[in-house]
């Protein structure tokens, strides 16, 4: 059944060998396997992307979200590395972006979210999920951080 499959996102690049040193040494994400008409990269948690060569397209919105545990280290690591983070502020979504991040209440959960693009014009987004817990005894409101 498909609900059972693995899904991986697949995005286009106008030139491959560019998009290949982005995701290979920018992002750090592992080549799994290289065929003549695109790339499978692989995370250590074993999520895959496929990137292929195509010619321009234009998306304006996110294509593929990286779930992280701490989105403050990950956004100054990828601009150490040159990394620009997207600014938005879309009140129909909830989204206001300061210095990068946006930080929204969900559910009991603080969503934080961080946009950037590829060497391709692609918006990828980092993504971290934190469930509030109430006021410990001293007044500080704990969080845990949300495993998928």
């Amino acid at each position: 059944m498909i609900s059972s499959s693995k899904i991986t996102p697949t995005l286009p690049a106008v030139d491959l060998n560019r998009a290949r040193k982005f995701y290979h040494e920018t992002l750090g994400l592992k080549i799994s396997m290289e065929e003549p008409m695109g790339i499978f990269f692989e995370s250590r948690d074993g999520s895959t992307l496929y990137l292929y060569e195509r010619g321009p397209t234009k998306a304006d919105h996110t294509v593929a979200a990286f779930d992280v545990e701490d989105i403050d280290a990950e956004v100054r690591d990828l601009r150490s590395k040159g990394i620009k983070f997207e600014e938005y502020d879309i009140p129909s979504l909830g989204v206001r972006t300061v210095n990068g991040i946006s930080t929204r209440l969900v559910e009991g959960y603080e969503s934080k979210s961080a946009w950037f693009k590829d060497t391709e014009g692609n918006i990828l987004a980092l993504n971290q999920m934190v469930k509030a817990r109430p006021a410990t005894h001293r007044g500080k409101p704990e969080r845990v951080a949300v495993r998928g």
